[in-house]
């Protein structure tokens, strides 16, 4: 099970939680990784955390003031990105154009949708997962797998349908172990989650109780 924290633009010690993700990552079987913001992607990274960015462009080396290079976020030490975030959200051939830009510079891709024909489509691109979170519930607390276990298992195989090897994940809402454990009941290989941790007082016991189930 893949555990993906986004930092978004939270008030929180991205190298606390950082440091939460690495320790963790480290005691279980799950795969625990963090997203902060570009500017701490270095010092993130040189945690031993596995990290990723929240947002890559869809452009190459040249004049791009004010945009956001993959192979610039890959040399501070991302391994991924977030693509389309309901907070970022871009046009069907930008998401294409971001897809073969981070694949151009090596890093992993999880295309967020809102809804099972979107991740069909998300997952026609060819990224290596996407993740599903109807808009309305992210940040709530009430897991889309509690809110609406039919989305995720008709994201789910809407991907399928589309490439078998692209991976689900769920998001939205995830904030428990067992928000974890019946997502992964639905068919989903991996959570995507921000308040849950970033807001946590302690993001170590946060992640410890995400984890602790599988």
């Amino acid at each position: 099970m893949f555990v993906l924290v986004n930092l978004k633009t939270y008030p929180c010690d991205p190298i606390e939680v950082a440091e939460a993700v690495r320790d963790v990552n480290e005691s279980t079987d799950a795969r625990v990784a963090v997203a902060p913001q570009a500017t701490n992607i270095a010092q993130v990274a040189e945690t031993g955390a596995e990290t990723w960015a929240q947002h890559v462009d869809p452009i190459d080396y040249g004049s791009n003031t004010g945009h956001t290079l993959a192979e610039t976020v890959a040399d501070a030490g991302a391994v991924g990105t977030l693509i389309n975030h309901s907070e970022q959200r871009l046009k069907l051939a930008d998401i294409d154009g971001t897809v073969q830009a981070a694949e151009r510079a090596d890093l992993e891709t999880v295309v967020c949708a809102n809804n099972p024909a979107q991740i069909g489509a998300a997952a026609a691109l060819g990224p290596d997962a996407v993740a599903v979170e109807p808009p309305e519930l992210i940040g709530t607390g009430t897991p889309v797998s509690q809110a609406d276990p039919d989305v995720v298992e008709d994201a789910v195989n809407a991907a399928r349908n589309v490439d078998s090897d692209v991976s689900v994940l769920c998001g939205a809402g995830i904030s428990t172990g067992d928000d974890v454990v019946a997502a992964g009941d639905l068919g989903a290989e991996g959570v995507l989650l921000a308040s849950g941790v970033a807001k946590a007082d302690d993001p170590t016991a946060a992640l410890e109780d995400l984890v602790e189930p599988l």
